[in-house]
């Protein structure tokens, strides 16, 4: 056999069982994103948030996660958390804004972000974050799951943890736009289609029983929406009237159909570049 086809059978084989990664450095930031292929901690230095004074009508999930999250970070008990409901109602933003806020009170409270078709790993992030004396908030953004899609199995691993438990130094929060992670259609047609039906849509919906908090994100009213737009613009130190403000807001939002802190956000930006405002 030449040297050429052992070079290329030791390269197949170090694919196919790489060598385990080195420890990361978790001093380097106060952000992370979880990467695989090959696993890695990428270091945040900037992280995209909102500060949690703009956001606006979401007082009880804001209250509710911050004690959580306080008490996590002191070493008390806290549990694992599932934001749901409406569409750009800041629940991500909330997240994020809490961390800056927890971190601001001293305490070294560290995120990694873990994308949703990144689940399957999760087994060997928790097992690196394990090792650290550092308290991680583990960050799911978007988490939902279709018809056949079987990463909510690896989601049991954060949340229970299996025969080691989760880590003591570990949290996780999920968003989504879903209560039960999974799409109304495919839990009736397990029913529907089942062998055991009771079994099979209970072992889908159970999953998000897990969480230990449930807070409910809903779509706002029109003071609300105002009230966002109006704490944009205070913020960022732009000089407009209320009756001119209202009316433009208005007219934006009756253009995207809806009302949300994300909207709010979208016309604030094109209101900010119209006036040669820079946020």
């Amino acid at each position: 056999m030449t040297t050429d086809a052992l070079d290329r059978i030791a390269a197949a084989l170090e694919r196919m069982a790489p060598p385990p990664i080195q420890a990361p450095d978790l001093d380097a930031a106060d952000a992370f994103v979880w990467q695989v292929g090959p696993d890695r901690l990428v270091p945040v230095n900037s992280v995209n948030r909102v500060d949690m004074a703009l956001l606006v009508g979401i007082d009880r999930a804001r209250d509710t996660l911050l004690d959580n999250t306080r008490q996590f970070a002191q070493g008390l008990p806290a549990n694992n958390a599932l934001l749901w409901g409406a569409r750009g109602m800041g629940k991500s933003s909330l997240v994020k804004a809490i961390h800056a806020e927890i971190r601001a009170q001293g305490a070294p409270l560290k995120i990694v972000e873990l994308h949703r078709e990144d689940l399957p790993s999760v087994g060997r992030l928790l097992g690196l974050l394990r090792q650290s004396d550092h308290r991680f908030i583990l960050f799911c953004d978007d988490l939902s799951f279709s018809h056949d899609d079987e990463h909510y199995k690896s989601l049991k691993a954060v949340l229970d943890g299996g025969i080691e438990g989760r880590p003591a130094n570990v949290l996780f929060y999920a968003t989504s736009n879903r209560r039960h992670l999974m799409p109304r259609d495919m839990i009736e047609n397990e029913r529907a289609s089942a062998i055991s039906p009771g079994e099979a849509t209970e072992e889908k919906v159970s999953l998000s029983d897990r969480f230990g908090l449930w807070l409910g994100f809903h779509p706002c009213g029109q003071d609300e929406y105002l009230a966002m737009v109006r704490g944009y613009c205070n913020a960022a130190g732009l000089q407009i009237d209320d009756a001119a403000l209202r009316a433009e807001a208005i007219e934006w939002q009756a253009t995207r159909g809806a009302r949300s802190g994300r909207v709010a956000w979208q016309f604030f930006t094109d209101l900010a570049g119209r006036r040669g405002i820079r946020v």
